[in-house]
C-alpha cells in the first residue's frame, strides 16, 4: 500500500477544507463571545419550567441585547448578554418577576471589555508558546534520529499539522458564527489547547515509529518506510480517536447546552488532528525528502 504517493491530493483536500473557513474568518471573524468582548452573565432560578425563546423575547422587551440563554437545572437559567448597568439589571428582575412568579437570582457577573481584550491576548499568547514548546520537544526528543535525516524537520512537519488543526477548528466556528451566530468564549480556547495536544500525541505515535524503522530498515527509501510506518500505527491511531469520539458525540447529544459548542470544537479538531498526523504530518516529511533531499 502506497499511501504516499498521492501526498499532493492529501495537501489539495486540507485546502478546500481550510479555506472557506478561512475566508469567513478574514471577512467576518469570530463571533466573540463575553469573555472577550465584555458583558454580563446572569443566573436566574424560576418557580417553573419557562420556554428559552419565550424568557428570550421577554428580555429582549426590556432593551437588553442577549447573546445567549441556556438552561442549567432545576429551572435555572444562565443568560448571556451585552454590558448592562446595575438598574436595568434590576428593572428586568422585578418585570420577570411579575411575568413568571418569583425569581431568585443566583448570580450576576459582568466583565468588562478590557479583561476581556486581556484574555484574547493571554489566549492567543499561550497557543503560540504552546507550538513552540512543541517544535522544541519533538527536536529534542528526535534528536538521535539517524542521520541524514533532520530531527528538526520532524518538528516543524508536526508544528504545521497542529496548525492545520486549529486552522480548521476556526474557521469552522468562523463559519458556525457567521451563520448560526455561534460564539466563542474561553471553554473554545480550552479546546483548542486540548486539540493541539490531542494532535501532537498523534503525530508523535507515527513520527516514532518511523524512526524505529529508519534504523531497522536503513537503506530503503523514505517514502517506504513512511508508508510502513503509517499501516503499522494506523490501526492504533484509529481506534483511539474514534473511542475519544463516541464519547463526544455522546457528550454532544446528552450533555446540555452549556458545553454543547465546546464538544462540537474538540470533535472537529479530533477528527481533522487524526487526518494530518497521518496524512499531512508524514507526508510533509516525504515531501521534504523528495524535494529538498538531505
Amino acid at each position: 500500500m502506497n499511501l504516499m504517493r498521492f501526498k499532493g491530493w492529501y495537501f489539495a483536500f486540507s485546502l478546500l477544507v481550510i479555506l472557506p473557513g478561512l475566508y469567513y474568518l478574514l471577512t467576518s471573524g469570530l463571533k466573540l463571545g463575553i469573555d472577550f468582548i465584555g458583558g454580563a452573565l446572569i443566573e436566574y432560578k424560576f418557580e417553573k419550567n419557562i420556554d428559552i425563546d419565550i424568557l428570550k423575547q421577554e428580555i429582549a422587551n426590556n432593551g437588553i441585547e442577549v447573546s445567549s440563554i441556556n438552561y442549567v437545572t432545576d429551572n435555572t437559567y444562565t443568560i448571556r448578554a451585552k454590558p448592562i448597568d446595575q438598574a436595568k439589571i434590576s428593572i428586568l428582575k422585578t418585570n420577570l418577576n411579575q411575568k413568571f412568579g418569583k425569581v431568585e437570582e443566583r448570580r450576576v457577573e459582568n466583565v468588562g471589555p478590557i479583561i476581556g481584550k486581556e484574555l484574547e491576548q493571554k489566549a492567543l499568547i499561550a497557543l503560540i508558546l504552546a507550538s513552540i514548546a512543541i517544535v522544541i520537544y519533538i527536536a529534542f526528543s528526535f534528536r538521535k534520529i539517524p542521520k541524514p535525516q533532520s530531527s528538526l524537520r520532524f518538528g516543524i512537519a508536526a508544528a504545521i499539522a497542529l496548525i492545520h488543526d486549529i486552522l480548521v477548528v476556526i474557521g469552522v466556528f468562523a463559519i458556525l458564527g457567521k451563520f448560526l451566530s455561534v460564539e466563542v468564549d474561553s471553554l473554545f480556547v480550552t479546546a483548542l489547547l486540548t486539540v493541539i495536544g490531542f494532535s501532537v500525541h498523534d503525530t508523535i505515535v507515527v513520527f516514532d515509529r518511523i524512526r524505529e524503522n529508519l534504523t531497522k530498515y536503513a537503506g530503503r527509501q523514505f517514502i517506504a518506510i513512511a508508508d510502513l510506518s503509517i499501516i503499522q500505527t494506523l490501526g492504533r491511531s484509529l481506534n483511539t480517536s474514534l473511542t475519544v469520539i463516541f464519547v463526544l458525540i455522546a457528550l454532544f447529544l446528552f450533555g446540555g447546552e452549556t458545553i454543547r459548542w465546546f464538544v462540537v470544537a474538540l470533535l472537529v479538531g479530533i477528527i481533522s488532528g487524526t487526518y494530518s498526523s497521518i496524512f499531512n504530518a508524514t507526508a510533509l516529511l516525504v515531501w521534504w525528502e523528495e524535494k529538498l533531499g538531505h
